[in-house]
């Protein structure tokens, strides 16, 4: 059984029956007996029924948000996901012709030699509850336009998100078995990639999941793409714009209650800048409403559960234990579960787990810097790598430190957006692989040479 307790009230929003592995191996040999004419489709068609899905779920969002306050916490305030969920999927239709076209090396009197790209067969996409619309689509859309079926497994505290896509995917036309949403736990999911049922897995989620992944394709030779945890820095050099980067930096740190995969966890600040910083950053927070996702006025909700909560709270008192500087003070709708204080940290080190360990959570630690040799060594101090941002008005130094920077994404002057066009990627313990752009194309087939000798 799974079920979604909602952070709202701590009461149960959704309970849904797990498939027996019996019934999910049924479940992936109809998407495999399905993939052949699926891929047979003109690519014209699967893109046009992959954007008709989407112009659905834009439909679907007057009850998709609140919805997403229920299952996760959000302030409907904020109006779903559906603007980044357009951008993602159309952008990946709008590049399918080129990025799978066919490469013709030779077309002559002799010799056809061409590389074409062909699908995996069934992909599973296993989707985590913090984004769970946009996360999602990032594999969803471009997997079947490249003539895959998708299984797509959501996380349990998001499943009405799967029902909802299903729903969507299903009116537009594309047919049940080529998209199926299924409720599978974790042993099952483990068993079916041990038996090699998927050409390909995404997922997205904790270390222990991905390697959980491994384990289980070890041997297979299934093609796996993992985006796993994130300790995402940004550096304000000291040439920045000290307020604009403030208003970016602690909004990519708290919003979502810090439950962004690319949410900044720790932020290095020029000597000259410190004070004026952190200044501008317990402002920012102070401002804040803590409370019912459901109220419009509330501006950061509760975290998905309490047991997120809970290891936010332990790293923020291990480090005033330490000696950190807490400057926020206790909200008044903080209850000790879910809803949560946002914190900003000062006086901290990376001897400390809030500076090394993923936090999750509406909590940074704001560190001074000497130079950008310093910050990038705190920068790259670190099991992960997902993004680092980088403040500054000097374009070519930007790219210095970012070519210096161990991460699969460098931002400048901006921070906590997935640009489309470029590949969602990350290194170390963040993960393996890539989405979006050509290179999740890449990634979701597999190259087939024709070497074809004429006469």
């Amino acid at each position: 059984m799974i079920r979604c307790i909602s952070p709202i009230d701590g009461s149960v929003f959704a309970e849904r029956e797990t498939l027996s592995y019996e019934a999910a191996q049924a479940a992936t040999e109809r998407a495999r007996a399905a993939q052949s004419d699926w891929a047979a489709r003109p690519l014209d068609d699967r893109i046009a029924l992959v954007r008709a899905a989407v112009a659905i779920i834009g439909d679907m969002n007057d009850r998709i948000v609140p919805d997403l306050a229920r299952q996760m916490g959000r302030p409907v305030r904020y109006g779903g996901e559906f603007g980044g969920f357009e951008e993602r999927a159309s952008y990946m239709a709008d590049i399918a012709t080129e990025a799978l076209a066919d490469i013709t090396i030779e077309d002559s009197d002799a010799f056809r030699r061409v590389i074409k790209r062909v699908p995996h067969g069934v992909v599973l996409v296993v989707a985590p509850w913090n984004y769970p619309y946009m996360t999602a689509i990032n594999t969803v859309a471009p997997a079947l336009i490249a003539g895959n079926t998708v299984m797509l497994k959501h996380a349990s505290q998001t499943p009405l998100v799967g029902e909802d896509l299903a729903e969507a995917f299903h009116a537009a036309g594309i047919p049940e078995d080529v998209f199926q949403n299924v409720f599978l736990d974790h042993e099952t999911t483990a068993g079916l990639i041990a038996a090699k049922s998927f050409g390909f897995v995404n997922f997205t989620g904790s270390v222990g999941g991905g390697q959980a992944i491994e384990r289980a394709a070890a041997g297979t030779f299934t093609g796996l793409g993992l985006e796993l945890g994130g300790k995402d820095p940004g550096y304000v050099c000291d040439d920045a714009d000290v307020d604009a980067a403030a208003e970016t930096l602690i909004d990519g740190a708290m919003f979502n209650s810090g439950q962004c995969c690319c949410g900044i966890e720790r932020i290095y600040v020029a000597e000259r800048h410190f004070d004026a910083f952190v200044e501008k950053a317990i402002k920012i927070v102070n401002g804040y409403t803590l409370g019912d996702p459901l109220n419009a006025e509330t501006t950061i909700g509760p975290m998905a559960h309490k047991r997120f909560a809970d290891e936010v709270r332990a790293q923020i008192a291990e480090a005033i234990a330490a000696g950190a500087t807490a400057h926020i003070e206790t909200f008044a709708q903080d209850d000790g579960g879910a809803y949560l204080t946002p914190q900003i940290l000062t006086n901290v080190s990376h001897d400390m787990r809030v500076m090394r360990d993923e936090s999750f959570g509406p909590v940074v630690g704001i560190m001074p810097v000497k130079e950008d040799a310093q910050a990038i060594e705190l920068m790259n101090d670190s099991q992960f790598g997902l993004t680092a941002s980088v403040w500054t008005k000097d374009v070519a130094r930007a790219e210095n430190i970012a070519d210096q920077i161990q991460t699969g994404t460098v931002f400048m002057n901006r921070a906590d957006y997935l640009d489309p066009a470029l590949c969602w990627t990350g290194c170390k313990d963040t993960g393996r692989g890539g989405g979006l752009s050509v290179i999740g194309y890449h990634n979701l087939t597999r190259p087939k040479s024709y070497h074809l000798k004429k006469g």
